[in-house]
C-alpha cells in the first residue's frame, strides 16, 4: 500500500481522523519535524492540541517521536488555543510549536500546525523544509508516552494562565468589565472557552462545553454559522456586543448590538482607527492579504502608512510580523493581528481590543462602525464557499486566470488582479469579484465587495452565473 502523500496547505497540514489523519501519519510528520529540528540544534518544543477528537492521543504520539530524537516536549495539562502554543513558544524559549488542530475545518477534520520560536506561523520556507523530510515509513524504535515522561522528555506548563497573565498586561480588564457593555460570547465548543470563561466571567457565555463534534458544524466563526449569538443579542437589550471564536482560537467573528454580523474586512479597518487615533501608534506597516477589501488601503494613505498586500495565508503575514513594525495585519477569514502581540492571530485578543475600543469612547460598535464609514465611505462584503468537484475547480481556476471575463452579469470588468487567485474589478474599484481555490478543503471561494448587502449578492450570484457554479 502506497504511503499518503502528507502535503501542508495554507495553513498545516489538515486530514480526515481515521482516513488519512491517523496516529500513524501524524508520527511520520513528528518524525519530518524532529529531523528538521535536530539541524538546526533544536531541542525543545511545544505541543498544544484543540477540542477536537483524538487531541491528547495524537499530541502524545507527537511527543513519544520528538522523546525519541531527545527532544523534550513541552505540554499543557489540557485543551488550549493556538495562540496561547505561539505565546508559550516565546515565554517557555522553546525551540518550535506544534498545534493539533484543524482550526475551522469540519469536525471530522484534525490537523497539525508548525509555530516558529518568534511566536507566529513557521515562515513557508521552514514549512517545505520539514515537509520534505517527512518519511514514507513510520518511523521505527518510538518509546512509549510513559518511557519518555520517565526520562524527563515531557514538561506540564500552564500555558493557559502564561496567555492570561500577558492578556492582563496587555488590557485594561477593569476598564471592560465594568464599562456596562454587554457582551456574548460564543466559544463555537473551542478552545477559547475557558479562558474567556475567566476573562469575561460576567457575558453570556454560549457553547462553552466540550463537544468534540461541535455540534456537527464547522466551528467557523462566519455570520450563518452564528445564528444562536446573533439572536441571543437581538433578544437582550443589554447585550451590545457578541465576540466569536473558531475551534483554535485564533480567529474571530463579531456581533453588533443589532445582532448583525461585522466581518474581518470592518474589524481589520476599526483596529487600524483605534491603534492609530486612540492609542497614538502612528509609525508601522499595515499588511492585508489579497481578499481583503481595498477601503484599508485607503485608510492606511489617510494615515501616511505604507501597505502591502500579500498571498492567502496568514503565514505571509506573520513572516512580515516577524522582521517589521506592522499596526494591524490581517485576512478576510477572521484572522487578525496587531502591534504590541505575537506576530500571530488571535480570536480573543482581537475581540478585547474590540471591546477596549469601546468601553474607551463610549460609543456602541455601530456607532464606530458610523465614524469609519465617515471617512472611507460604506461598503460591503460576502464570500460564496461551493463545493465542486476537484478537476472541475481547477478548470474554473484557471479559466479565471488565462481567459478572464470581460463582463460578469451587468458589470464591466474593468481590470483584473492574479496575486492569489483571480480578482475581477467592476465598473471602478469598488465593487470586485474574486474567485479562488480553498487551500484546506475540496471548496472554490468566491468573495465579491459591492455598496451593501443587496449588491454583493447580486455580483455573487452573476459571478456563479458566469463560472457554471
Amino acid at each position: 500500500m502506497n504511503p499518503v502523500k502528507i502535503k501542508f496547505g495554507t495553513d498545516g497540514w489538515r486530514a480526515i481522523i481515521a482516513r488519512e489523519y491517523t496516529v500513524d501519519n501524524v508520527m511520520r510528520v513528528a518524525e519530518g519535524t524532529a529531523l528538521w529540528l535536530k539541524k538546526w540544534g533544536g531541542t525543545r518544543v511545544v505541543i498544544g492540541y484543540d477540542c477536537r477528537f483524538g487531541g491528547e492521543m495524537f499530541t502524545e504520539a507527537t511527543a513519544r517521536v520528538f522523546g525519541k530524537h531527545g527532544i523534550t516536549s513541552l505540554v499543557a495539562p489540557g485543551f488550549i488555543s493556538t495562540p496561547m502554543v505561539s505565546l508559550g513558544v516565546v515565554k517557555s524559549g522553546a525551540d518550535l510549536g506544534v498545534v493539533i488542530t484543524a482550526s475551522h475545518n469540519p469536525p471530522s477534520y484534525n490537523g497539525y500546525k508548525l509555530k516558529s520560536k518568534l511566536g507566529g506561523p513557521s515562515v513557508p520556507a521552514d514549512v517545505t523544509a520539514v515537509e520534505n523530510l517527512i518519511p514514507d515509513a513510520v518511523p521505527s524504535g518510538v518509546p512509549t508516552y510513559a518511557e519518555i515522561v520517565e526520562k524527563g522528555l515531557v514538561e506540564v506548563m500552564d500555558f493557559e494562565q502564561i496567555y492570561l497573565d500577558h492578556v492582563a498586561e496587555g488590557f485594561d480588564l477593569d476598564l471592560i468589565r465594568n464599562s456596562g457593555i454587554g457582551i456574548a460570547y460564543d466559544a463555537m465548543y473551542g478552545a477559547g472557552m475557558s479562558a474567556m470563561q475567566k476573562l469575561l466571567p460576567a457575558a453570556t457565555h454560549l457553547h462553552c462545553e466540550l463537544n468534540p463534534g461541535f455540534d456537527g458544524q464547522a466551528p467557523e466563526p462566519i455570520g450563518r454559522n452564528l445564528t444562536e449569538l446573533s439572536e441571543t443579542i437581538k433578544n437582550d437589550p443589554k447585550l451590545s456586543l457578541g465576540i466569536a471564536n473558531d475551534g483554535d482560537a485564533d480567529r474571530i467573528g463579531l456581533f453588533d448590538g443589532d445582532g448583525e454580523f461585522v466581518d474581518s474586512h470592518h474589524i481589520l479597518l476599526l483596529l487600524l482607527m483605534y491603534q492609530y487615533e486612540y492609542k497614538n501608534i502612528k509609525t508601522g506597516e499595515v499588511i492585508l492579504t489579497f481578499s481583503v477589501t481595498d477601503k484599508l488601503k485607503q485608510l492606511a494613505e489617510m494615515y501616511g502608512l505604507e501597505y502591502e498586500v500579500t498571498m492567502i495565508g496568514f503565514k505571509y503575514i506573520a513572516e512580515i510580523m516577524a522582521e517589521r513594525e506592522v499596526i494591524v495585519g490581517g485576512e478576510e477569514s477572521g484572522g487578525l493581528a496587531v502591534s504590541g502581540h505575537i506576530p500571530e492571530r488571535d480570536g480573543i485578543w482581537i475581540g478585547l481590543m474590540i471591546a477596549e475600543y469601546m468601553a474607551k469612547t463610549g460609543k456602541s460598535l455601530k456607532e464606530l462602525v458610523a465614524d469609519l464609514y465617515a471617512k472611507i465611505g460604506s461598503f460591503n462584503c460576502d464570500r460564496d464557499d461551493v463545493h465542486v468537484e476537484n478537476d472541475r475547480k481547477w478548470e474554473i481556476v484557471k479559466q479565471a486566470r488565462e481567459n478572464p471575463f470581460k463582463k460578469i452579469g451587468p458589470y464591466e470588468v474593468t481590470r483584473v488582479a492574479h496575486l492569489d487567485g483571480s480578482k475581477f474589478f467592476l465598473d471602478g474599484d469598488d465593487r470586485w469579484v474574486m474567485v479562488r481555490p480553498s487551500g484546506t478543503e475540496p471548496v472554490l471561494r468566491v468573495y465579491a465587495q459591492g455598496a451593501d448587502p443587496a449588491e454583493v449578492r447580486k455580483i455573487l450570484d452573476a459571478a456563479r452565473k458566469e463560472m457554471k457554479i
